[in-house]
């Protein structure tokens, strides 16, 4: 990944992809999830809520930056879900995403599991 382009604005930086897995909406975030990007996120998420989803799971595979504006996406998102009695599910993070959750102790607030797999079993 280029840091000369993390923050700089541009379509296409994250795509995410949506789908139902059981009982489980599945985000699946492919690129970088940061203040220019997090609506992206945001808005999918916003609306699964709203549509009484209450089991929501965050594939991080392919997420290859997250900044604190991402962070407070997912935050919100678990407030929100937690609020009507679910969860954020999180998987499959790789070490440079992860960092961030271990740096700003998010990790704890979170379920987070090594593979999309594992968390869709819960």
């Amino acid at each position: 990944m280029d840091r000369d382009a993390v923050g700089t604005a541009g379509l296409g930086r994250l795509r995410v992809e949506v789908r139902q897995v059981g009982d489980s909406a599945v985000f699946t975030p492919s690129g970088e999830l940061d203040h220019h990007t997090a609506d992206v996120l945001a808005e999918p998420l916003g609306a699964a809520v709203d549509a009484g989803t209450t089991r929501l799971v965050i594939d991080c595979a392919d997420l290859a930056f997250c900044d604190s504006t991402g962070l407070n996406v997912l935050l919100g998102a678990r407030l929100r879900v937690e609020a009507i009695g679910g969860a954020v599910h999180l998987a499959a993070m790789r070490p440079t995403v992860a960092r961030v959750f271990e740096i700003t102790g998010a990790e704890t607030v979170f379920t987070v599991h090594d593979t999309l797999d594992q968390a869709l079993q819960g």
